[in-house]
């Protein structure tokens, strides 16, 4: 196997939930025939009993279960908060069970038998989806640890920072000089990795800070 398919290999997952042996074995090698790896599962426990990867992945559902059906394992999946797309798949599908599948949030809905190009390009589609999601998510963590680091004062000035305040009035607001405010804003700013007061506020927004400025400094 090359470099390229290892990453492939190594950087993603597709769960694959099937009672049919035949159709779990036969889509877990398409998918594996691509370099992708596969982790296939009888049935809904199995798959809810996995430990799950935090790398991109997608989950192939077949609707009807012996057991718990896939719509239920859908819903399962939302209380339990796992977040990764799925793909259902149906030999039996009708028009109301694929509107609930994607009011619930499912990615596509293939009835059988499918090419197995549209499979490998739904597949495709969910990954990316995925990374992007992971991605959004390690973005946000990083936000909420760099604000952890900042000081007590530091936060204080942020919050003036991004409610439009100029350094002359935040120091009026917080009763220090001026070069007091630029040491502390040059601390926070780098700590927050801004490299501009814009990214600052869309940061500050992340996190949910809402400036309260005193009518004092309004009035500066």
């Amino acid at each position: 196997m090359n470099s390229a398919s290892e990453d492939r290999q190594t950087g993603s997952t597709v769960y694959v939930v099937d009672d049919d042996d035949s159709m779990r074995a036969a889509v877990s090698n398409l998918l594996r025939s691509v370099d992708l790896r596969v982790e296939a599962f009888a049935s809904a426990q199995e798959f809810l009993d996995c430990r799950k990867t935090h790398l991109p992945s997608c989950l192939i559902l077949d609707v009807r279960l012996r057991q718990e059906s896939g719509l239920a394992l859908q819903q399962d999946m939302v209380r339990g908060g796992v977040r990764i797309p799925i793909l259902f798949m149906t030999g039996h599908g009708d028009i109301e069970m694929s509107v609930r599948a994607m009011k619930a949030g499912a990615l596509d809905f293939l009835t059988k038998p499918f090419r197995d190009q549209d499979l490998l390009d739904a597949v495709t589609h969910a990954l990316a989806r995925d990374a992007e999601r992971l991605a959004g998510e390690q973005g946000a963590a990083d936000i909420v640890r760099s604000y952890a680091s900042l000081t007590p004062r530091e936060k204080q000035v942020m919050t003036l920072v991004v409610a439009g305040l100029m350094n002359k009035q935040i120091a009026a607001e917080m009763n220090l000089s001026e070069i007091t405010v630029k040491i502390h804003r040059g601390q926070l700013t780098k700590k927050m990795g801004s490299r501009s007061v814009a990214d600052l506020v869309r940061k500050a927004e992340a996190l949910g800070i809402r400036p309260d400025v005193s009518q004092k400094a309004k009035s500066q």
